[in-house]
């Protein structure tokens, strides 16, 4: 329980159906700790996680009359998702928290906690679809009916072990149901606004959180210095047209804030973790056929023996783009795609899809035009 609509919504429906129904909250991140820090917001109102998010849940459960907990796993929560987070950044990729938050611990702690408990199963607000495909054998992960609130994105990492034991309630409805659905209950949160911010960013400002959470730690990760952030910025044949004083500051396809005066409007095209070395062209270098995934799960199909015709996304708000994929070695995939595709970003998750089914998705490494 989260706090917000979505999951306190099914922990309503589950009651109504007569389920045993335990809320959990998950305590991940001390929202008051980089606060006002380094030129970061002094508020912690309105992020996903929050204090007040914790409050809400807890009147939810109290209005439901269930038992209610909240569990600590900011330990862990720093280990397997900020600091991979500020890595990424640092190595020149842009990373995803919330896909690392899923699969670390959503879907792998929280189970941990609903065995102790004695739980059968843990329900979530996500907007997705899971069923057991019988001729198949397995779980299959699948898109919702409100295609705007598609969340499968974020949850390719699920394994079998995971999907069989959860239950996604939202997944045959639509946002404004949901709601109604909340104001039948009497849940106090029915019209709270959704939260949009990664819950450990105040303000959405990811450049500022990185200096602050350095500053904090007073130091960097291991093998990477202030020397070894900052570099070139070169153009897509090797001339050098200025510096930079760090690649975290650059994503793929970025063209505002380059600090380059020039006559035409210059994108980033690649970040040279190598040679720390950020090469920026024209719009039409953005765009690739192919990408190579690595640490890629495999859901609807224990392996892929052959190429296979899917859609794939590359972010979440991406329109999935038809792509033919085969395997490259141990969890890597080569995906192909029938048109290229603008900003394909290191970092960033490749999901393939077959139809609403999710086939799997692993972690974009590299692109080639």
């Amino acid at each position: 329980m989260s706090g917000g609509v979505d999951s306190s919504t099914v922990a309503a429906m589950l009651r109504a159906e007569g389920r045993n129904v335990i809320g959990l909250t998950m305590q991940l991140w001390n929202q008051r700790r980089l606060a006002g820090h380094e030129g970061m917001p002094e508020s912690v109102q309105g992020r996903c996680c929050s204090i007040d998010d914790v409050y809400d849940a807890r009147r939810v459960a109290e209005t439901l009359g269930i038992p209610y907990y909240v569990v600590n796993h900011e330990e862990r929560f720093e280990r397997d998702v900020v600091r991979p987070f500020v890595e990424e950044y640092l190595a020149g990729r842009t990373p995803i928290p919330c896909s690392l938050c899923n699969n670390h611990l959503k879907f792998d702690q929280l189970l941990v906690v609903a065995r102790q408990i004695g739980a059968d199963r843990i329900a979530t607000g996500h907007y997705a679809q899971v069923v057991f495909d019988e001729p198949l054998g397995r779980w299959l992960l699948k898109r919702p009916a409100d295609k705007s609130k598609d969340q499968t994105y974020f949850l390719f990492g699920l394994t079998q072990e995971q999907l069989s034991r959860t239950l996604f309630p939202l997944g045959g409805m639509t946002k404004p149901e949901v709601r109604e659905l909340a104001r039948k209950h009497n849940l106090v949160i029915a019209e709270k606004p959704d939260s949009q911010e990664i819950c450990f960013v105040p303000g959405g400002d990811y450049k500022r959180f990185l200096e602050a959470y350095l500053t904090e730690q007073g130091e960097l990760p291991a093998g990477i210095s202030s020397k070894t952030i900052a570099g070139e910025m070169v153009t897509t044949d090797g001339k050098v047209i200025g510096e930079h004083a760090g690649v975290h500051n650059f994503t793929v396809g970025q063209r505002k804030g380059l600090g380059l005066a020039t006559g035409s409007p210059l994108y980033v095209i690649q970040i040279k973790n190598d040679t720390r070395q950020v090469v920026v062209g024209k719009d039409e270098e953005l765009y690739s056929r192919t990408l190579r995934a690595r640490r890629v799960n495999l859901i609807s199909t224990p392996e892929l023996q052959e190429p296979m015709r899917v859609a794939v996304k590359i972010r979440h708000k991406h329109q999935p783009a038809p792509a033919l994929i085969e395997s490259a070695g141990p969890d890597e995939v080569r995906v192909t795609f029938d048109q290229p595709q603008r900003a394909l970003t290191p970092g960033q998750a490749a999901v393939f899809y077959d139809g609403d089914i999710v086939v799997g998705g692993g972690w974009i490494e590299n692109s080639a035009s």
